[in-house]
């Protein structure tokens, strides 16, 4: 745990000022949809309490706060990340955390939702993380997760593929500056996808009403879950 810690810490410090840039360029600018399209799923309001986890810079804060969300956390492990945080959602009443999602250092039953983008595959004890939230939910609130995913069509797949080894790699470092990063995050994406099942750990922890929904030719995923 503690050399994948400190290596995600150091890969999203490292790539924090070119962060939103990538994601853009590289989703071909999908990851606004991706975003806006979960957040609706989950029903989000005036009166949601809303923890995002592995925030990042805050965009899905800040899609959040468009739809009506005032109240909002933004946690990551990255320093910088938060930074950045800070800086584009000043606007938003809310604090940032830098934590881990396995030890949330907030109240039981404090927040209505929580959600996740392009960050449960970096956790350290996915299952773990998944208690974390499970705790701090009030009855029947909501976790949304949002992560990229293999497609089943094997063309697609191959394509997929071939796109996050050789082609994402070399954008990424070169803008970034850091190739290992944009190295690390592809074979992250494949590895996950062979090796959990979200959808089963969300149940084991105690979730219900569990449903999952496939964008974009099936590369991205939403798991929305109630405790």
């Amino acid at each position: 745990m503690t050399n994948k810690k400190t290596e995600v810490k150091r890969i999203f410090n490292s790539i924090a000022y070119r962060y939103d840039l990538l994601n853009h360029l590289l989703s071909f600018g999908l990851d606004f949809y991706w975003r806006k399209k979960a957040l609706k799923l989950s029903s989000l309001n005036t009166n949601s309490k809303l923890l995002d986890v592995a925030c990042g810079t805050g965009d899905f804060a800040i899609a959040a706060n468009k739809l009506g969300v005032i109240n909002i956390i933004g946690a990551d492990l990255s320093k910088k990340m938060l930074e950045l945080f800070i800086k584009k959602s000043i606007w938003i009443s809310g604090r940032t955390i830098q934590m881990v999602a396995e030890n949330i250092p907030l109240k039981n039953t404090s927040v209505t939702n929580i959600t996740v983008a392009f960050g449960v595959r970096n956790f350290f004890n996915i299952s773990d993380g998944f208690k974390s939230f499970y705790r701090i939910l009030t009855s029947g609130g909501k976790v949304t997760i949002l992560e990229f995913r293999m497609p089943g069509n094997k063309f697609l797949k191959e394509l997929y593929k071939f796109y996050f080894k050789n082609i994402l790699p070399v954008i990424g470092g070169i803008i970034s500056g850091d190739k290992e990063a944009y190295r690390y995050l592809p074979a992250s994406v494949e590895e996950f996808d062979e090796k959990i099942n979200l959808e089963e750990l969300l149940r084991e922890n105690g979730f219900k009403d569990i449903n999952s929904y496939n964008l974009t030719f099936g590369t991205i995923q939403i798991i929305i879950a109630a405790k």
